[in-house]
């Protein structure tokens, strides 16, 4: 059985978050977060959408992704 768009969204939320976590001082651009994991721009900006509503990652001043509960 085919996985639902939103269940495929959902593994890649906690997949992303994975990453930054075990990387914490990881830094990304939308553009390198869709290479990095090869995903479409609209999957891209889904998931760290999903991630920055969720006070998981912050987007700094110049558009890259962060977490938000590290101090740089």
């Amino acid at each position: 059985m085919r996985e639902s768009a939103a269940e495929n969204i959902d593994d890649w939320v906690h997949m992303v978050q994975s990453e930054f976590a075990e990387m914490p001082g990881l830094q990304l651009s939308k553009r390198q977060a869709q290479r990095l994991w090869n995903l479409d721009r609209r999957s891209a900006e889904i998931v760290l959408d999903v991630l920055e509503s969720s006070h998981f990652l912050t987007r700094t001043a110049n558009n890259m992704y962060r977490r938000a509960d590290i101090e740089y």
